[in-house]
């Protein structure tokens, strides 16, 4: 028996990204109604909000990229714009009234957990909150990741992140310097090209491009959506569909589907053909690693940015920058006056995951345990040691089709959760060790088909790969398993807690 005492709140929900968003308007929606949402800005929109680099957009259709209980008609394009994605957070703010449950300007700094009371101890900025419940939803791609190049420090003029693009950035007549060609950079790259007088694209590893389906969506066709939620549910399954066929079947079931992921690699073979007519330049651009090693990504403009001449590619390991501009091991010394790195995010690194120092039952560090004895998590969500506490993003819970997706199935699980602890009248869960355990043996066996050991990945330089030489990232199933697990996991794979209630 633990004593408890009310805390501050049944639920603290940490970020107010989409995670965070999806969390609240779900806790909502099964009347759950005592929750507050921690934001470290003074802004809603986690990665989209910082995010407002020229060309910015969703990688998935538009259709793919919303809430399934709150599909938004608005979508002008088949992919929609960053501004696009800003304005259906705002609505879906709005919708579920989620700014008044909102404390804004408050950073998390810690987790604690209270075993004499069975709650959380939230450590911030504004002071101590505490919550029988934590929803960790901070996000997984926010911590910009600069790259470690000698004299980066040294360099006179503008070093910025894709991530945190400064709008007065002067790019028109100037000379610019893009270090990195992932999905950010593919966006960035041909609108560089356009309004640069030079634009220099170091690239250390190619990216998989395919054709992007960007059409306009009619205003017709979105009033349509608006008026038939039928028609709009079956083009969200289908876009779902059909975007998991493309970026998630052959990654998850690579050994079983070898076929169809080399189909996919050539298709992207005949479409940088297409695009490039150099073959020197072709070969520079053409991945040597597996489709799906790392992230691939679509876009019409990449490609011809440098086949019409707008963009120069270096290949050549940039050997230090200088206070001008930036040396190559060829001895080639580019001036440049601005360096932007499109070089991506902390993702399974020791300071990403956990975000916060998180300390649990018997004083368990949670960063310590995955430091030791590699990153795993039961579902993708809870570990062992840590109860009352779910994450919307955790080790083996990405499905390659939408992040709002696993939102929404993470958050499922822990709702679950929540409302058996009620039910059984106890005050805390925490997943069993050893269904903990046989998931991750599950987890791993299951990895071994992926693309991430049957396809080439050792050159890919991928941030799917941790520390530990595993691929933590990806969960290994599909849409529609994720779906179905997080309704139907046994609940009693949780031990639960009752409490001695006192009034102090």
């Amino acid at each position: 028996m633990i004593a408890a005492v009310a805390p501050d709140y049944e639920v603290a929900v940490l970020g107010g990204g989409l995670g965070g968003l999806g969390a609240g308007a779900m806790l909502t929606r099964a009347e759950i109604a005592d929750f507050v949402i921690i934001e470290g800005t003074q802004a809603l929109g986690g990665t989209w909000r910082d995010n407002v680099y020229p060309e910015v957009a969703v990688d998935v259709p538009a259709l793919a990229y919303q809430f399934s209980f709150d599909k938004y008609s608005q979508w002008t394009r088949v992919y929609a714009p960053g501004e696009e994605i800003r304005r259906y957070i705002e609505h879906f703010a709005d919708k579920y009234a989620l700014r008044e449950r909102c404390r804004f300007g408050t950073v998390v700094e810690r987790l604690e957990y209270d075993e004499d009371r069975g709650w959380w101890r939230v450590r911030t900025s504004g002071g101590l909150i505490t919550a029988r419940y934590v929803i960790s939803a901070l996000g997984g791609l926010t911590e910009p990741k600069l790259p470690d190049i000698p004299g980066l420090d040294s360099f006179q003029g503008p070093v910025a992140h894709s991530a945190r693009w400064p709008q007065d950035l002067d790019v028109p007549g100037t000379r610019i310097a893009l270090i990195g060609t992932g999905a950010s950079a593919v966006q960035i790259v041909p609108w560089l090209t356009e309004h640069a007088a030079a634009t220099f694209v170091y690239q250390r590893t190619p990216i998989w491009v395919m054709p992007k389906a960007d059409l306009p969506i009619p205003r017709a066709a979105r009033t349509a959506l608006e008026r038939a939620p039928g028609l709009h549910t079956g083009l969200y399954l289908l876009a779902s569909a059909a975007t998991e066929a493309l970026m998630t079947l052959g990654a998850v079931y690579n050994r079983q589907l070898k076929p169809l992921t080399r189909a996919v690699e050539a298709l992207g073979r005949l479409y940088l053909r297409s695009q490039v007519s150099d073959p020197r330049l072709r070969r520079q651009l053409t991945p040597q690693y597996g489709f799906g090693c790392k992230r691939p990504t679509m876009s019409n403009k990449y490609f011809r940015a440098f086949g019409r001449g707008g963009a120069e590619l270096v290949t050549a390991p940039i050997e230090q920058v200088t206070a001008t501009g930036i040396r190559t091991a060829d001895g080639v010394h580019r001036e440049v006056d601005a360096i932007v790195c499109a070089t991506g995010f902390l993702v399974t690194e020791a300071e990403n995951m956990p975000k916060v120092p998180t300390i649990g039952r018997g004083g368990q560090d949670l960063g310590k345990f995955w430091e030791e004895q590699r990153l795993q998590a039961y579902e993708g969500n809870t570990v062992p040691g840590f109860p009352n506490l779910f994450q919307t993003f955790a080790p083996y819970s990405v499905i390659g089709t939408s992040w709002l997706f696993m939102i929404e199935y993470q958050v499922t699980h822990a709702i679950r959760v929540m409302t058996e602890t009620r039910q059984r009248g106890a005050v805390s869960a925490e997943i069993r060790q050893e269904h903990h355990d046989e998931y991750f043996r599950r987890t791993l066996r299951r990895m071994r088909n992926t693309v991430f050991f049957a396809n080439n990945c050792a050159s890919s330089n991928s941030y799917y790969f941790d520390r530990h030489g595993d691929a933590p990232l990806l969960r290994p199933s599909t849409m529609l398993e994720a779906w179905w697990r997080a309704r139907h996991f046994d609940l009693d794979h949780y031990r639960y807690r009752t409490a001695e209630w006192t009034t102090s």
